[in-house]
């Protein structure tokens, strides 16, 4: 088996820049999900994926001879990389399709030469992609790009916290893929360019939606949101996409609070006072006369 292309060439300028610049992006981006201290660049992630899946020209010589048209093929690739690690084109089909287009290619090529390998109906089947496995998933921007580039992505890790970051972004999303919104009176609903977009959008009644961002409106002065009366709204009374949406974005926040102090000895938590933390470390010192901070 000949060599990848990440073994041979990058335009390792065109990815830099992508990833620097994704820092400063914010709406849209999986680091809004959740705080991850060592979450990788999509753009670097996505550009290593698709060169470790493409073929390097010089390994296939019957197809390309000699090195002008090897290098000729290496320009033509890097034009996808530089396309494909742009922020603006992380939903682009048009550009993800060439870079898939190339991953199949590079594949069915590799389960040619190995047509006589023992296990080839299995290992090497020409209709199905191999699977990405990401065994320390971490903030999840490995499988999720793997995904987005076609491959079957299997995340896992030990932090239950990384966990539910993963499950959020390559697991549940897939499920709900091109459905249309719980709420059906907002089911015609669709993007500013007329198509609708992938995932599941759990949204509110429209008395409840607002001009911008989805948040509720702010309740008239002198009134409390939920309760009539004096005594406090039955929980019936509410809609229940609204009890959908609600329990939607306040389960990981719940979650996360509750196997905060479950991962690790080193494992921040509530020392009851708001805005202050401290390490399991520094309550196991004062138990034993030490204090784990050092002081």
């Amino acid at each position: 088996m000949g060599k990848k292309l990440i073994e041979v060439a990058l335009p390792l300028q065109a990815i830099n820049k992508a990833s620097a610049r994704e820092k400063s992006i914010r709406h849209g981006h999986p680091s809004t999900l959740h705080l991850w201290w060592a979450r990788r660049p999509l753009a670097a992630a996505r550009a290593v994926i698709f060169t470790q899946m493409v073929d390097d020209p010089s390994a296939n010589p019957d197809v390309f001879p000699t090195e002008k048209a090897q290098e000729k093929e290496h320009q033509r690739l890097f034009r996808i990389i530089e396309d494909l690690v742009l922020w603006e084109n992380t939903t682009n089909e048009e550009v993800l399709e060439r870079a898939r287009a190339e991953i199949w290619q590079s594949w069915r090529w590799a389960c040619a030469e190995n047509v006589d390998h023992p296990r080839a109906k299995e290992l090497f089947d020409r209709h199905k992609l191999p699977a990405f496995h990401d065994p320390f998933a971490g903030g999840g921007s490995l499988p999720l790009e793997a995904q987005r580039l076609g491959l079957e992505a299997y995340a896992s890790d030990l932090n239950p916290v990384a966990v539910l970051i993963n499950k959020a972004m390559i697991e549940i999303p897939p499920k709900f893929a091109g459905r249309p919104p719980v709420n059906q009176t907002s089911s015609a609903t669709t993007t500013a360019r007329g198509k609708r977009t992938s995932a599941l959008f759990l949204t509110m009644p429209t008395s409840y939606q607002t001009r911008e961002r989805g948040r509720p409106p702010a309740p008239p002065r002198g009134t409390l949101p939920g309760k009539t009366e004096g005594r406090r709204k039955p929980l019936g009374s509410y809609p229940v996409e609204m009890l959908i949406f609600v329990g939607w974005h306040l389960f990981p926040i719940a979650y996360t609070l509750a196997i905060g102090g479950a991962s690790n000895g080193s494992q921040k938590v509530f020392n009851g006072t708001p805005g202050r933390l401290k390490t399991r470390r520094h309550y196991e010192g004062h138990l034993t006369g030490r204090s784990g901070d050092g002081n």
